[in-house]
Formats: C-alpha cells, sequence, structure tokens
C-alpha cells in the first residue's frame, strides 16, 4: 500500500522531490493542486511535469480513506465512518457553529487510555494513524462540501477524535503543520484546538514546540480518588504532576488553556466537586468548558447530568472567579459519542 501525499509537510515534499532531481517550483504547483485546487488524482496536475507526476504516482497516492457510512443531523452536524486501506474504521465530524465550520479528526485507530465512560476506548488501540491518513480526514470532510456548497470551507479543526493525539505526537505535529501552510488549507492556529487526556512530558514538548495551536486538558474530575476511578491515566499521572505541566504551557506560552468537564450525574456534578475544581483552577489562565455526557450503552453507570446540575456547577465556578462556558451540542440525533458509530458497526 502506498502512503498518502498527505502525509508530507510541504518541507517534506520539497526535500522529497529535490533527492530525485526535481525543483522546488514543482513542489509549489504540486502543493497548490492537492489543497487550492484539490485534486484527487496525479493526472489532473495539468501544468507539473509529467516526469514529475511520474515519480509522484509510483511513490503515493493521494485517496486512501473510503467513505464507508454518513450520518446527517438536523442540526448539520455530519459524522463520516471512513474505512482505511488496511480494513480499519475511523470516525471524522463536522460541527457547524456560529463562527465557521469545523471538524473533528481521529488520531488513533482505538485508543488505550481507558477512560470509563468513553466509546472511543471500548476497543484497544491497534495502530497510530498516519499523518496523512489525519490530514485526508479533513480534506474528505473539505471535498464533500466542494460538491454540495460550492463556498464553503472548513475554517476550524479540534483533534479530539478517537485516540490520544499525544500518543501519536509526531504524526499530530506533521499534520498540525500540513492544513496550517498558509499556501494550502491556511487554518489559523488560533483556529485549532488539541486535546489531550494529560500525557505531562508530551504537554512539555508540546509548550516547546512552533506549533502554536490551542491546547485542551481533558480532566473530568477535581481531585486524583476521582479522576483515578473515572481515568485510569490519572494512575500514571495524578493530577499535582499535570498541573505542573499545565503550569509550564501557561506560563511558556501565555495562552489560555480550556479544561473539559463531562458532567456525569452523581459522580463529579455537586457542589463539592465544583468547589474542589474552582480551587484547583485559582489564579491560572484557564477556560472550563462543560460538556454534556452523550450516553454510550456499554458503559451504562454514567448518564447525563441535569440540567439545573450543570447550570449550579457554572453558578459555583463563576462565584468563584473562574472563566467557564458550557459547550453547545451537537448531532444529538445520530450517535453523538466519540466512538459510538464504529463500535456498532464493529459489533
Amino acid at each position: 500500500m502506498k502512503p498518502s501525499i498527505y502525509g508530507l509537510t510541504k518541507k517534506q515534499l520539497i526535500a522529497w522531490l529535490e533527492e530525485r532531481g526535481i525543483k522546488k517550483s514543482r513542489a509549489d504547483l504540486v502543493w497548490e493542486w492537492l489543497y487550492r485546487k484539490r485534486v484527487t488524482d496525479f493526472s489532473a496536475m495539468a501544468d507539473v511535469p509529467a516526469e514529475c507526476l511520474q515519480l509522484l504516482a509510483e511513490h503515493f497516492t493521494i485517496q486512501t480513506l473510503e467513505e464507508h457510512i454518513r450520518q446527517e443531523s438536523v442540526d448539520g452536524t455530519i459524522k463520516f465512518l471512513f474505512r482505511l486501506q488496511d480494513g480499519n474504521l475511523i470516525e471524522t465530524v463536522l460541527m457547524r457553529h456560529k463562527f465557521g465550520l469545523s471538524v473533528c479528526v481521529t488520531t488513533q485507530v482505538g485508543c488505550n487510555i481507558g477512560c470509563s465512560f468513553c466509546a472511543s476506548g471500548l476497543l484497544k488501540k491497534s495502530r497510530d494513524l498516519t499523518s496523512g491518513e489525519i490530514v485526508e480526514q479533513v480534506m474528505k470532510v473539505q471535498l464533500h462540501l466542494d460538491q454540495v456548497q460550492k463556498e464553503e470551507k472548513v475554517t476550524h479543526l479540534v483533534v479530539m477524535g478517537i485516540g490520544e493525539p499525544f500518543d501519536n505526537y509526531d504524526n499530530m505535529a506533521d499534520f498540525l503543520r500540513v492544513i496550517q501552510d498558509p499556501k494550502g488549507l491556511a487554518i489559523g492556529p488560533r483556529h485549532i484546538t488539541v486535546s489531550t487526556s494529560g500525557l505531562a512530558d508530551k504537554i512539555i514538548e508540546f509548550s516547546d514546540s512552533d506549533l502554536q495551536v490551542n491546547l485542551a486538558i481533558s480532566l473530568h474530575a477535581p481531585n486524583n480518588e476521582l479522576r483515578t476511578r473515572i481515568m485510569k491515566i490519572n494512575r500514571a499521572i495524578p493530577i499535582e504532576k499535570l498541573m505542573d505541566a499545565i503550569d509550564y504551557y501557561l506560563a511558556k506560552t501565555n495562552r489560555r488553556l480550556t479544561i473539559e468537564y463531562i458532567m456525569l450525574k452523581g459522580v463529579n456534578d455537586g457542589t463539592e466537586q465544583a468547589l474542589e475544581l474552582a480551587e484547583l483552577m485559582k489564579d491560572r489562565l484557564v477556560l472550563v468548558n462543560l460538556i454534556p455526557y452523550n450516553p454510550v450503552d456499554e458503559h451504562s453507570q454514567y448518564q447525563r447530568s441535569e440540567q439545573e446540575s450543570v447550570l449550579a456547577f457554572y453558578d459555583v465556578l463563576k462565584k468563584q472567579g473562574i472563566s467557564c462556558s458550557i459547550r453547545l451540542e451537537h448531532g444529538t440525533d445520530i450517535d453523538a459519542a466519540c466512538g459510538q458509530l464504529r463500535s456498532k458497526q464493529l459489533k
């Protein structure tokens, strides 16, 4: 199986062609055909010399993902289930916001983090996605938009799909460099958010990188006892170590961090937990995002918090001086939970 050319950053494409005696200017042409004109066949690149096209076609393919299922919600959310070349299935989601069109991408086939409320981890990780497979998710969504809504473009990205992005760090980083390129999709770093369950060492590496995109931490509990119960990663990386990494990020970047907090009825949504969370986030440049829970059949011990509980939790945080928001829901009439559609298909 030939790799996707989407997996090459602009610098990598230039270097690859130059090693084979092809001028840098050819890379600029190829890049424009891929990301601006969005062709899906090398032969369609009309002004690229035949020698260059033959070389590319011998070593790369453009499309490696096949659309398996598409679910469309009444609110405009679209969930795609893609089949990879090796037969594995992944999910990608298009969401419509007032500020633009956002795509949520997957970074791994399965997940090893093992959060007890999440559908993504129902099947263990079988492999990482290549950078090309991550880029192609965005391209597939954009090609869909090109067909049905000629003027619409993907404007925002969240790396919050199946898998732990920081457990596939290098491929994720190359993906971010490709989709940010100003001569390509040109999605700016302030329009991109990467979410992690809290791999502290990688948070520090990310803080020192040139990526400049937004960071979100999946916290979901304000103390070690509760977080360990619902997120097994907390055994290896307790809250104290995670907070040290968060403080490093805040000091290094001076950018606001998002704290993701899924509201689980009777588990983490009480006044006591809200006060603990407020104390934990005190004097830090963070936004706490309260997330309605999408129930998963296999995790029947969890239910979504009542609206009154969510609003009360929000109220406590605000009164304690913590910036917070309540996430708007998308796709509630389809398989809304991350990994849910894939899990159903694999049963």
